[in-house]
């Protein structure tokens, strides 16, 4: 019975978007194609999630989840598979990604002017006046979390959500096996997505639909900013949605641990908003339910996704769209012991990045490291906007045209707060606990689920020295002001 009620409800996610999404079958070369476009002034469709780990999409490698819009989409175009947000001044993670984003500046470059976005907005360094000044007509609906008039950032909006849907007391500390859950994920009784009687991403969907009903009868170019809150928690979907995923056949994380052990020192023990989801220590059965929901508001999230694109293909703008979807940031939900976004982990720091346009290379896969917030100086060379002084990240398109096989970050790097620093270079990653003055180390490419940490064999610590030199060199590029040689002595000489 729970296998027809997949089928079933796979069937109805399926069909919204047509084969035709395909939007490379209309040219025969690449390079031309690419051309054409930016001769067009080509629409820009942006479509943004919340908490979205890298490792829940179906066709990138999690055989659990049901995403056949994000599917196709992928295929349909190329992906990233290693996509990464920088870090975070902020326990709000979303924060500072998405100020990253607006304002193109590596994270401690925005952080120094996250108060001022209402000026910068005002002096038009934000992405959306970009394009504004470019000729498009901007729209935004969905999370914003910048300090930044987002109606007078974009042309039109439509709901504009704060940072997460209000949660409930219910919510937190849940659930404990054998006791009954005193909370629901589909229950509108608890509000959160369900405040104002339609789920919030499906009023995403209708203000997106909405928009390209308009759009469908200008001859302006478009930005659509579609900023979902799924799949940030409280993770709330109709409850044909969490019925897919019964919580017993959810598999728990290869890296589940009881107990972080360093939890409490690097900012993510039980004080932490995020880490007070589930029980400590954490049980098996806390994090298969957490996954259940997780994986129902994403799949949930997909129809909307397949929604929107089908409106796109029926508002005839489609073959000369450009649509790049990606996410904040990822989540642990029961990675090493861990529940929330504020940790180093690949689960928490990658997210999926898809890039679908006329002319990009269909069903596409590449490793080259990227950040989530490339895409604002992609979509400005798309727009025919040169690149402003102060935007620090890079445009894709040279990975789309064929031009580049190796990212222009050889180092990855990664904060949060001043409790922990990260870098991964060549296959390796280093992460460091200033205050306590701790290092893990892992092999990306023999232990990708970053289970067994090297740190503590001595034949490693040459290896160590060169990523902590690497990474001393992306504390200068991203204004990183922490000293860590003091906490990590050993390292730096």
């Amino acid at each position: 019975m729970q296998q027809a009620m997949r089928h079933s409800l796979f069937l109805r996610l399926r069909p919204v978007i047509p084969v035709a999404l395909t939007l490379g079958l209309l040219v025969s070369t690449i390079r031309p194609a690419l051309a054409a476009t930016s001769q067009a002034r080509p629409n820009i469709l942006f479509i943004f999630a919340d908490d979205l780990s890298h490792e829940m999409i179906h066709t990138m490698g999690n055989d659990r989840i049901i995403t056949p819009n994000l599917d196709r989409l992928a295929e349909s175009g190329m992906a990233f598979t290693h996509a990464y947000n920088m870090g975070s001044w902020s326990g709000a993670v979303c924060v500072a990604s998405r100020t990253m984003l607006n304002t193109g500046r590596f994270v401690w470059h925005a952080q120094a002017v996250y108060n001022q976005a209402e000026q910068e907005r005002q002096d038009g360094r934000l992405w959306s006046e970009y394009l504004k000044a470019a000729g498009y007509d901007t729209y935004m609906t969905g999370k914003w979390h910048v300090p930044a008039n987002a109606e007078k950032a974009f042309d039109h909006t439509a709901h504009i959500r704060g940072g997460m849907p209000k949660d409930t007391p219910e919510a937190y500390n849940r659930p404990i096996e054998g006791q009954p859950d005193p909370w629901s994920p589909s229950d509108p009784k608890f509000g959160g997505f369900w405040e104002g009687g339609r789920h919030w991403s499906e009023v995403l969907g209708d203000d997106a639909i909405g928009f390209l009903h308009e759009a469908a009868r200008s001859e302006k170019p478009f930005f659509m900013y579609l900023a979902f809150n799924a799949s940030h928690d409280p993770r709330q979907s109709p409850q044909e949605f969490v019925d897919l995923y019964p919580p017993e056949t959810m598999p728990v994380p290869a890296d589940f641990l009881a107990k972080y052990p360093y939890e409490d020192d690097i900012g993510c023990g039980p004080g932490l908003r995020d880490e007070k989801l589930a029980p400590f220590p954490r049980t098996r059965y806390a994090v298969q339910v957490h996954r259940q929901e997780y994986h129902a508001i994403t799949t949930h999230m997909d129809l909307q996704v397949g929604r929107i694109l089908a409106a796109l293909r029926a508002s005839g703008k489609a073959d000369n769209t450009w649509i790049f979807f990606t996410a904040d940031h990822g989540l642990a939900v029961g990675h090493h012991g861990l529940m929330g976004k504020q940790n180093q982990y690949d689960d928490s720091v990658r997210v999926p990045f898809f890039v679908v346009g006329p002319g990009v290379p269909k069903g596409k896969r590449l490793d080259a490291a990227v950040y989530l917030q490339d895409i604002m100086p992609t979509t400005l060379e798309l727009a025919g906007v040169a690149k402003p002084g102060h935007v620090e990240f890079q445009s894709v398109l040279p990975f789309v045209r064929g031009q580049r096989v190796e990212s222009f970050y050889p180092a990855v790097y990664g904060g949060y707060l001043k409790l922990q620093r990260m870098v991964t270079y060549d296959g390796w990653k280093l992460i460091l606990y200033p205050k306590i003055g701790r290092a893990r180390l892992y092999d990306l490419h023999n232990d990708p689920a970053e289970m067994k940490d090297l740190s503590e064999d001595p034949a490693q610590l040459p290896r160590m020295k060169r990523l902590f030199a690497e990474f001393r060199k992306l504390q200068k590029t991203t204004g990183d002001t922490l000293d860590c040689v003091k906490a990590f002595p050993a390292l730096a000489h």
